[in-house]
């Protein structure tokens, strides 16, 4: 993305734990050999293979030899920029709290709508130990605390950055805005373009295969974005790099795109949503949910008994329900899995489209269908609807966006730099 920088977060973890080195072990008799040194900090086969079927179990995919085999041109690439990262970050003194990372975790789940605590179960239903994710997450939150030290007293915008960003948020009302969420991988050699552009082919085939996409962008993204679960928000198509601009053009709400060149490397985009920002007011929905999950998810695309049955009980309850705040006791009933209540809702960014046109026909006090997923099924009552003008974002808002965009550019710039200075070596 345009306002997006091209810094190699971290992706995956310090891949030490005992039982994970045994399983990765049976893949590579070799672990012991060395893959690739990074200022005397080495960098084994073992990690390397560890790091590749991380991936591989993370989306799905059987971790064989032909498939780890496939996978270690790309992951090497990663932990060199992680070796990297993780020396800055060491040599500034700079540690990250239990707090911070909690936060961040739990931050992860609010953005996308994941009770507390999914995340780790999303995760070791793949077979992926959360530690991993612990791991990513502190070398992510870490490398920021770098870039905001290096930026220093010029990070904080000035009266004349906030009045300029605001006039061009003015200028943006009447136009099309793209909700997205990416992963990016890099190519920062021409020798890697192959495998880092088969590396992006694996993802997509997993991701249109129903594998969450907020989860393998958390763990596999290499951009600043990966903290949020790969979600960039609403962006217009000026905004973006004119090979993604022109993808996300075309594409239908919902859908993955193929691999797209940029520079740096490989991105992946969702479209998530889109709306025209009016003028006029726009149609804010109150609303309350209730989510019964499966005692097993849906296997092969088909409802079995036990996942009719479920389906069953809930309408039952819900049909019962008198007010939202039945339906949001209901939700309680089934472990609050999710949040029964979303906070406001602008219909006009709801997606998929069959779900916007769902609710914008619904009457206040009347519930949906039921709204059938892999992992439960949940039904929505309308509480209430109201007309808000468009607004601009607050000043809060608007100084964290132009704090971001320069954290970013400097991401890439401090990168760039310490690939330059480092001495690296490949096996």
């Amino acid at each position: 993305m345009k306002t997006l920088s091209r810094v190699a977060l971290l992706v995956g973890t310090f891949l030490g734990a005992p039982a994970f080195a045994q399983t990765a072990a049976a893949t590579a008799p070799d672990s012991s050999a060395v893959a690739a040194v990074v200022n005397n900090q080495v960098i084994t086969t073992g990690d390397v293979n560890a790091r590749a079927r991380l991936f591989a179990l993370s989306i799905g995919l059987q971790p064989t030899p032909e498939v780890i085999s496939n996978l270690r041109g790309q992951v090497t690439n990663q932990l060199i920029d992680q070796a990297l990262q993780q020396q800055e970050i060491e040599k500034d003194g700079i540690t990250v709290s239990d707090s911070d990372l909690a936060a961040a975790i739990a931050h992860i789940e609010q953005n996308n709508n994941m009770a507390p605590g999914a995340l780790r179960a999303h995760l070791q239903a793949a077979g992926v130990p959360f530690e991993s994710m612990l791991s990513q997450m502190r070398i992510q939150l870490g490398w920021q605390s770098v870039l905001h030290k290096v930026l220093g007293p010029g990070l904080q915008p000035t009266p004349g950055d906030m009045a300029s960003e605001k006039a061009a948020l003015k200028a943006e009302i009447g136009s099309t805005q793209y909700h997205l969420a990416e992963i990016f991988v890099p190519v920062s050699d021409p020798a890697d373009e192959h495998t880092a552009y088969d590396f992006t082919q694996s993802i997509i085939a997993q991701l249109r295969a129903g594998a969450p996409f907020p989860i393998i962008a958390a763990q596999f993204s290499q951009a600043p974005s990966a903290l949020q679960g790969g979600d960039i928000g609403a962006r217009h198509l000026d905004q973006l790099d004119r090979p993604v601009a022109d993808t996300v053009a075309e594409m239908p709400v919902g859908a993955i795109s193929n691999p797209i060149r940029v520079p740096g490397g490989y991105e992946i985009v969702e479209l998530i949503a889109k709306q025209q920002i009016s003028a006029g007011p726009q149609t804010v929905l109150n609303i309350r949910q209730a989510f019964a999950p499966y005692s097993t998810p849906i296997t092969g695309g088909q409802l079995g008994p036990s996942q009719i049955a479920t389906v069953q009980a809930l309408m039952t309850k819900a049909k019962a329900a008198k007010s939202c705040a039945d339906i949001a006791a209901l939700n309680d009933s089934y472990g609050d899995v999710r949040p029964s209540d979303p906070g406001p809702v602008n219909l006009a960014t709801v997606a998929p489209p069959a779900f916007q046109a769902i609710l914008s026909k619904l009457s206040v006090g009347q519930i949906t269908q039921p709204l059938v997923a892999p992992d439960g099924v949940s039904v929505v009552m309308l509480c209430g609807t109201s007309q808000q003008a468009v607004a601009l974002p607050s000043d809060q808002q608007i100084g964290d966006l132009i704090i971001n965009q320069r954290v970013e550019m400097e991401s890439q710039q401090l990168l760039d730099q310490l690939r330059n200075h480092a001495l690296i070596t490949r096996n």
